[in-house]
């Protein structure tokens, strides 16, 4: 598995959209930076675009990869290596290259900035480790998607309309359910929704994290009380890593099962 995954994560390296992946989030923190001079300012906006582009970029690559590698993978399905090893090496491999870009990216201009002398490195640390934790699962998602779709249309399209979903819909759904039962007590609800879905999970422990949760009114009163604890904060760093591990066990399950 360690020879496969490193044969991806260099093969993605070696990318050109790897390079553009990584100059887009150095230019944006050194933009950021001389526009705002103010480093909590700067993670806020960087909060907006990394929860929406962050899972895009991962779905895409990772539907992307899967598909121009098949004739490779079926190479190696035919000789004596596990399934699970091939498959598992090439998602780690992924995910590895853009959480890699993504950190080094945006993480040079805030640390020539002066962040590790910043009261914001928290707040910019915890911007890091959520966004990886999106590309991790966008990345298995985009995976257990494209292994059970042969069709490369049907595959884009089902990776595009889960993230469009996730990031967009989704909250449209729930703003809606929270006003049309509005007479109803809907804290353990909002709590739960908000878990069902990685994207809003990540966002809300940001806002909470930046101490600007007052701005969404009694929604936040409830998220500060329950995220806002340390076991709050420990459950919702467990629910990403298990939104993590799901789609992987998937993924290995179904390279099993499935008949190339």
């Amino acid at each position: 598995m360690l020879k496969i995954l490193k044969y991806s994560f260099y093969d993605l390296m070696r990318s050109r959209w790897s390079y553009v992946y990584f100059v887009f989030y150095l230019l944006l923190g050194f933009v950021l930076l001389f526009l705002n001079n103010d480093v909590s300012k700067a993670v806020i906006t960087l909060m907006n675009l990394i929860i929406v582009l962050v899972p895009l970029i991962a779905t895409i690559f990772g539907v992307m990869y899967y598909y121009n590698s098949k004739e490779f993978t079926e190479l190696l399905l035919a000789q004596p290596i596990k399934r699970t090893s091939i498959f598992l090496g090439q998602y780690l491999g992924v995910a590895g290259s853009l959480s890699l870009s993504l950190i080094l990216g945006l993480g040079i201009p805030f640390f020539l900035y002066g962040l590790l002398r910043s009261n914001a490195i928290w707040d910019f640390s915890l911007l890091l480790v959520t966004g990886t934790f999106l590309t991790l699962i966008f990345a298995a998602l985009a995976f257990n998607i494209a292994l059970s779709n042969d069709n490369k249309i049907k595959g884009f399209g089902y990776a595009v309309l889960l993230w469009l979903f996730l990031a967009v819909i989704y909250d449209g759904l729930f703003l809606m359910s929270l006003i049309v039962f509005e007479e109803y007590p809907l804290d353990n609800f909002s709590l739960v929704a908000t878990m069902l879905n990685p994207v809003d999970l990540s966002r809300t422990l940001i806002l909470l994290k930046l101490d600007i949760s007052a701005l969404l009114g009694y929604t936040g009163a409830v998220f500060k009380k329950f995220f806002g604890t340390n076991f709050g904060f420990i459950l919702s760093v467990f629910v990403l890593i298990l939104w993590t591990i799901i789609p992987i066990w998937r993924l290995l399950l179904k390279s099993r099962r499935k008949d190339f």
